[in-house]
């Protein structure tokens, strides 16, 4: 389903399936208000998703004020690096409008960590946003993202819950 662009919305730009199930995942929380968000196809590979944002979303973002984007990547084991290198590239006048979450390695050790297919970890996710709590999010390979989600949450939660 697509969003109206003239309302307040996300858009899920995901590097891979397993992060795009993640992604539809969160969406399966009754809670969530799909006419809001909608996950894009993903683009294979974290330098895709940040080649896609400049390329592609800017001038989007420029154009629909009502447009927030969350960029969903595995970090690989290089968190300061790729938020260093992602957050050079938000232009300051889109920067509070765009979000950047994943894995601090990839999403499969956390499937097989918590014992949960992707998206039923992504529903996790989601139900913990909907009820302020922080049980999974605090989990190792997610814990880097607390000041990101802190943000997201912050401006987003209106528009998807």
């Amino acid at each position: 389903m697509s969003v109206n662009v003239y309302r307040p919305h996300v858009l899920v730009l995901a590097e891979d399936d397993a992060n795009r199930q993640i992604a539809n995942g969160f969406l399966l929380d009754p809670n969530i208000k799909t006419r809001n968000i909608q996950v894009l196809p993903s683009v294979g590979g974290w330098g895709k998703v940040l080649e896609s944002f400049v390329s592609d979303h800017v001038d989007k973002l420029r154009q629909y004020s009502s447009r927030h984007l969350v960029l969903l990547i595995d970090f690989d084991g290089r968190i300061d690096d790729r938020k260093r290198l992602f957050f050079d590239g938000f232009p300051d006048d889109v920067r509070d409008r765009v979000f950047l979450l994943g894995t601090s390695s990839e999403p499969e050790p956390l499937r097989a960590d918590c014992g949960k297919s992707l998206e039923e970890i992504g529903k996790s996710l989601a139900e913990e946003c909907f009820h302020k709590n922080s049980t999974l999010w605090l989990h190792p390979l997610l814990v880097h993202n607390s000041s990101e989600r802190q943000r997201m949450t912050d401006n987003v939660s209106e528009i998807i819950f």
